[in-house]
């Protein structure tokens, strides 16, 4: 196990520290994106969705440059595991209308955070419309939107190509991995955002 863990590389693709698949190896990490349709039976919702697995050279710039079509303020959600023991959910904490280049500067001072730790996540979304980006805990970027074309054009520009039957790291056996040196930083990024009171949302554990 422990040989196992320390392997980061996947022919082309390279893991971050946060994320590894089981030694089964039932889902093997690559690069690409799909698209699929999010559908809530309870709420009689649906909205397509794109879910992407890129290499981490390119992950943190791909989630930024995600971010330019929520438009001009945004609102956040952190996403925590650090505190989950046993059947406790993991607590996703709200902040209201953000100006984007104002957080995009905070995701660049916490860039360490947000690629290596498994216990920590964020989701942005729109004020302007029904979208949503998420930086997922995985390490997956999973956008929902009711119009994907222009992500599609991120992926695009990226070189990051479509495979709608490409498997995603969590339809299979993985391990996280955290420490206390990212809790710290997981605290002072809820500091720096003035994330408030856990929050609710559609689609936040779904993948």
């Amino acid at each position: 196990m422990a040989e196992h863990l320390k392997v980061d590389r996947y022919g082309d693709f390279w893991l971050t520290d946060a994320i590894r698949p089981a030694q089964d190896l039932t889902v093997v990490p690559s690069q690409g994106y799909r698209i699929d349709v999010y559908r809530d039976p309870n709420a009689n919702f649906s909205v397509p969705v794109l879910a992407a697995s890129i290499s981490r050279e390119k992950l943190f710039d791909v989630f930024l440059d995600l971010l330019e079509s929520l438009g001009e303020v945004v609102d956040v959600v952190l996403e925590t595991s650090h505190n989950s023991t046993g059947g406790n959910p993991h607590l996703d904490l709200f902040r209201e209308a953000m100006d984007l280049p104002v957080l995009k500067s905070h995701c660049c001072d916490y860039e360490n955070l947000l690629l290596n730790d498994g216990c920590t996540g964020i989701a942005v979304m729109s004020t302007e419309g029904p979208m949503e980006v998420q930086f997922d805990e995985h390490k997956l970027l999973v956008v929902y939107a009711p119009k994907l074309k222009p992500f599609e054009a991120v992926m695009r520009e990226h070189r990051i190509a479509r495979q709608d039957s490409m498997k995603l790291i969590t339809e299979g056996e993985h391990l996280h991995s955290t420490d206390e040196t990212h809790r710290a930083s997981f605290e002072e990024m809820c500091y720096r955002l003035g994330v408030g009171k856990a929050f609710e949302r559609v689609g936040s554990n779904d993948w």
